[in-house]
């Protein structure tokens, strides 16, 4: 997907006010200092920058005009205008449901019940957040390639490598010729076969892993749909990927990697393109399913004693 493409994506489709917070979440890593204090100001609290012109929320977070602007922007809005309308909205929302009652911010001699409950809360924030940010158009246009494909390759390393082995296991089961790669040379040898009608995918949180990067840019240069699933929107890995589907960016922790936390968000993006392309391939992915859990019984009866 090219820059202008992008670009006029998110002026015509300005995310909703309940996004807003899983935007910033995601797009902040990515910003100059000057735009993340722009976007935690908004993000921490929307009600008053809802209030300020922009002006007001230059003075408040200690940049210019300008980069208020840029930063509405980046968030997906046309102009400022929009950006506190959708803060506006967010504020109401805020005020009609209920705080949290824990964060994740665990700690060394956390009891074990508050461990479970801090995480149980992030993991829900996280969906929340990856749900609320996916783009569903470039969802859609992921499925169709998939379910129409002659062969999908997916790239992945470390975390993200489960995370595409898990989507290579559920494509087979569905009767779809699909491979998981992990090795980086193997990865980028099969996609050298790739061809237009194939699609590759590459799982990679940070959208910069070299390792992921290489295969799907030479599946792209082969004519394959590319497809990148990553929480960095603006990474390297986008300029070889024809669909993004973005993940949630969670808050990294000392107990809790990146890695832990973008699994969860990368197991839902899956799962969603998943049941997507089961769906319009049922009249033979419900047969191969079906075929698949009769092969298995035997593996899973009680034995005799």
């Amino acid at each position: 997907m090219t820059n202008d493409v992008k670009e006029s994506f998110s002026a015509d489709s300005p995310p909703a006010p309940a996004a807003l917070a899983a935007k910033v979440r995601t797009l902040a890593p990515s910003m100059t200092r000057s735009m993340q204090r722009v976007a935690e100001a908004v993000a921490g609290d929307p009600a008053g920058c809802a209030a300020l012109t922009v002006t007001g929320l230059a003075e408040l977070t200690g940049t210019s005009e300008a980069t208020v602007v840029r930063t509405a922007r980046l968030l997906g809005y046309p102009g400022y205008r929009d950006l506190r309308l959708a803060l506006a909205g967010l504020a109401a929302h805020q005020q009609s449901g209920r705080a949290p009652a824990v964060t994740a911010d665990i700690a060394v001699d956390d009891p074990i019940a508050d461990v479970v409950a801090k995480l149980a809360y992030d993991e829900q924030q996280t969906l929340a957040d990856t749900a609320a940010g996916l783009d569903t158009v470039q969802l859609g246009a992921a499925v169709s390639a998939a379910a129409t494909a002659r062969r999908i390759d997916v790239y992945g390393v470390g975390a993200s490598s489960l995370v595409g082995q898990d989507l290579a296991q559920k494509l087979l089961r569905i009767g779809l010729i699909a491979h998981a790669h992990t090795d980086p040379h193997l990865a980028v040898t099969n996609a050298v076969q790739l061809r237009s009608g194939d699609v590759a995918i590459a799982i990679t949180h940070s959208g910069s892993t070299g390792d992921v990067i290489e295969p799907l840019r030479v599946a792209f240069e082969r004519g394959a749909t590319t497809i990148a699933i990553t929480g960095r929107p603006d990474g390297p890995v986008t300029q070889y990927a024809d669909h993004i589907l973005t993940t949630s960016t969670a808050r990294e922790s000392e107990l809790r990697p990146a890695a832990m936390s973008s699994r969860t968000s990368q197991l839902l993006v899956v799962d969603c393109l998943f049941i997507g392309v089961a769906q319009r391939t049922y009249e033979t992915a419900a047969p191969a399913l079906s075929a698949s859990y009769e092969a298995l019984a035997h593996r899973h009866a009680p034995r005799s004693r």
